[in-house]
């Protein structure tokens, strides 16, 4: 028993697929609140109608929550906005994860109507179980970056938090599929996709291509229904089958993707369900993926980035890249004392150097993805060098490893 619980929740495994679920459990509360602040007169201040959820929260915290002022309310848009910022970007990966947490839990208890009750019952879910671990900063994140671990990729953790997220996505397919044959509007008894094949375009349906014919054809609809029925019932057992877990996967993405073609659904199925079940692949199967095509790439011709190797504040900076660089496509030297800016050697003959260097970079590592829109932007190729060049002239001024004083890059 005690070797099952161990391979269940405590053997360490890589933490890079928790780090990239970490982006979308952002993206979804994002999008999720986000839209709701645009009004706050409606939804959240004195003025807004509100409805209240006293079956998640006690009633005296949702007493004590309405006696909120307005400045009070206004102090909690901002809080989040903040800690959902640094959670996105995983800065103080844990901690801005619980104040974020915290501000949604509090607008949840201000007013639950314009978002929806399964849709912050489930984002607190998985919201709760990420405050429970730093490991979700591990990549993809400017944790790792400050750490300047560059085998962050594939950081062995403890498997727990994972697994926990997984039982929390089977149980919601299980208990999804059990209340549509046990509640209001039994889909075994009853026809539930015809109806909606048949509401009126102001409803939850979407006008895709098959619903006028599906709305004339009863029959396909009441088996349509009975095999969503069947899917989310099986659903947790097929995902934690190693032999069927593929088929799973592939079955659930199709399952939210046809989902959101055909339903008005929250952005919880269109961003948080779909990461879920990326889950359920074994990270060690992940960093092996990852180890074989950096294996290639060493083997292959790789653009060059030439440094200054004895100025610390460029050997900071190189490391950066070093962790960024998830598929080691880059190949890095140390070039001669007193470069001026970083050189950039293509395996074509071509160079570039300075900001122009780093905006080739931005395409070749993921994570400076984000960068690329602000390296493009119209005038961005004037003001960038200068840029660069400023910083390149006073990387004193930054006290990386503490070896650039007094104007001058010493080892």
């Amino acid at each position: 028993m005690k070797n099952i619980w161990n391979i269940l929740f405590l053997e360490e495994r890589p933490s890079i697929g928790l780090s990239f679920f970490r982006i979308f459990v952002a993206m979804t509360v994002g999008l999720h609140v986000i839209p709701s602040f645009f009004h706050l007169d409606d939804n959240y201040l004195s003025t807004a109608f509100k409805t209240l959820d006293y079956d998640f929260f006690a009633a005296p915290f949702i007493n004590w929550v309405q006696k909120s002022p307005d400045g009070l309310v206004i102090f909690f848009v901002w809080a989040f906005v903040i800690t959902w910022f640094c959670f996105f970007i995983g800065l103080f990966s844990q901690i801005s994860c619980i104040l974020m947490t915290g501000c949604c839990y509090y607008f949840y208890a201000l007013n639950d109507f314009h978002i929806g009750t399964l849709s912050w019952d489930i984002l607190l879910v998985t919201l709760f179980l990420m405050c429970l671990t730093s490991y979700h900063g591990d990549y993809f994140s400017i944790d790792a970056l400050r750490r300047g671990d560059t085998d962050a990729w594939q950081r062995t953790r403890p498997f727990f938090i994972q697994r926990l997220l997984q039982l929390q996505t089977s149980s919601t397919f299980f208990f999804t599929g059990l209340y549509k044959i046990t509640g209001e509007g039994n889909w075994i008894t009853g026809n539930p996709i015809y109806y909606l094949m048949n509401y009126p375009v102001q409803g939850v349906t979407k006008n895709f291509l098959l619903k006028e014919w599906m709305a004339g054809h009863p029959h396909f609809c009441y088996v349509t229904g009975l095999m969503i029925v069947a899917t989310e019932l099986t659903m947790p057992f097929l995902l934690f089958i190693p032999k069927t877990r593929r088929a799973a996967i592939i079955l659930g993405l199709c399952w939210h993707v046809l989902l959101v073609l055909t339903l008005d659904v929250p952005t919880i199925f269109l961003f948080l369900f779909p990461a879920q079940m990326m889950l359920f692949i074994h990270p060690q199967k992940i960093t092996d993926w990852i180890s074989a095509h950096r294996r290639i790439n060493a083997q292959s011709p790789r653009p060059k980035i030439i440094y200054d190797g004895e100025c610390g504040f460029c050997r900071a900076s190189v490391l950066t890249l070093k962790v960024m660089d998830l598929w080691g496509k880059l190949e890095y030297i140390p070039g001669t004392k007193g470069m001026s800016e970083m050189r950039l050697d293509l395996p074509d003959g071509k160079t570039y150097g300075g900001f122009f260097a780093f905006r080739k970079v931005a395409w070749m590592l993921p994570m400076l993805y984000p960068m690329i829109p602000i390296v493009y932007f119209p005038g961005s190729g004037i003001v960038g060098p200068l840029v660069y060049r400023w910083v390149a002239r006073n990387r004193y001024l930054f006290p990386v490893f503490h070896v650039c004083t007094k104007g001058q890059c010493h080892l």
